[in-house]
């Protein structure tokens, strides 16, 4: 029986190892974009690498335009479009300039590598410590974005974790200045997990004294519901945050979220005068890159916090593990395009803080101009 099964298992192998060789490999595009691949097809340019790892597929192309896009599993995670180099600098330069003077640094998720290469120029940074699920990102990324993100994989102070990023933060027994994250979309499967009120929760236990959080709001692609259960489960953990804007002209595209565990206030005449010492000669130019150019022009990005918003907030859902109702709210959003109507509502609300924006007259007069609160 053995001797007649033989022949025909080789056989049976022979088969499936034909029939493998006739599966057309899966476009490039669907990879890519996912199921707005057809949306890109005239625009989309050319692959430059793709792979398929142990947990997302991974695609660099670049575009007709000239730009450079990473995507992870059918979606765009980042670009050197300037509006997006603009929001991945922020989400790193924003959180070290508002610490006083930040050693360890935290970031969830590589992506690009441009959130975490914004701390290699920060000169009282001494660790970055970058944990990341999928093994085939950081080497593509260091590839195809090493001049954007600053080598930052090859700096003698960056070590990258392998690892789930909620596993980490709670069997991480290191407590950070600064914890932030790339941009990961809520909307997909699993990453609910990431904007819910335990993790903040846990982020705020493994922040050192007047350490911070940032956090990434996407609000394109989504709806109010969705945006207001963000922001209300963040400032449940960190009632004194700040929320700012990274889109240059000011209408909605997406903003980052500043979390610290105590009230705090910015000296904007301090700032300008760190931003022009010698040692922080990059991080402006960094800036400069993405039209910063001053403390004002960076404070200016300020579009509100928890106080403003209460009222907003108020029937808000706060996304917990038990529930994770961001999960279903961002899915229910995803083809919503209401951007600019979201940020402009949260604006309506915007008065001049007082009490967190310090310095001279002429400091504090001339933020209140470029924010348009003269009067309020």
């Amino acid at each position: 029986v053995q001797t007649c099964a033989l022949p025909i298992l080789i056989a049976a192998l022979v088969v499936v190892a034909l029939l493998a060789r006739s599966v057309r490999p899966i476009p490039w595009l669907a990879m890519a974009y996912g199921r707005r691949m057809n949306q890109f097809v005239q625009i989309a340019g050319k692959p430059l690498y793709i792979g398929e790892g142990m947990n997302s597929s991974i695609v660099v192309s670049e575009p007709t335009n000239g730009t450079r896009y990473f995507h992870v599993s059918g979606k765009v995670e980042a670009t050197t479009e300037p509006f997006d180099m603009r929001l991945q600098r922020m989400l790193g330069h924003i959180s070290a300039l508002l610490h006083a003077q930040p050693e360890s640094v935290l970031v969830v998720g590589f992506g690009a590598g441009v959130t975490a290469g914004t701390f290699v120029l920060h000169p009282s940074v001494k660790r970055i410590t970058i944990s990341e699920i999928e093994p085939l990102i950081p080497p593509a990324s260091a590839r195809y974005f090493g001049r954007e993100n600053y080598q930052v994989l090859k700096d003698p102070r960056t070590r990258v974790v392998y690892d789930d990023a909620r596993h980490f933060v709670l069997t991480s027994k290191e407590k950070y200045d600064i914890i932030t994250s790339d941009p990961i979309h809520p909307w997909v499967k699993g990453t609910a997990t990431l904007y819910s009120k335990e993790y903040f929760e846990m982020c705020k236990r493994h922040l050192k004294p007047g350490g911070l959080v940032t956090q990434w709001v996407p609000l394109y692609e989504s709806d109010f519901r969705t945006i207001q259960s963000e922001l209300a489960t963040f400032f449940a953990v960190f009632p004194h945050a700040t929320i700012w804007n990274s889109d240059a002209s000011n209408t909605g595209y997406d903003v980052v979220l500043v979390g610290q565990a105590e009230p705090s206030s910015i000296d904007i005449d301090a700032l300008e005068q760190r931003l022009h010492r010698p040692d922080h000669a990059r991080v402006l130019a960094s800036l400069a890159e993405v039209g910063i150019r001053s403390a004002t022009d960076l404070l200016a990005t300020y579009a509100g916090r928890q106080d403003e918003l209460k009222d907003w907030l108020r029937t808000a859902a706060i996304n917990r593990d038990l529930n994770m109702r961001l999960q279903y709210l961002a899915g229910w959003g995803l083809n919503f395009n209401h951007a600019d109507l979201i940020y402009q509502t949260i604006l309506s609300h915007q008065t001049f803080p007082t009490d967190l924006f310090v310095g001279s007259d002429a400091a504090v007069g001339g933020l209140r101009r470029a924010l348009g609160l003269q009067f309020r």
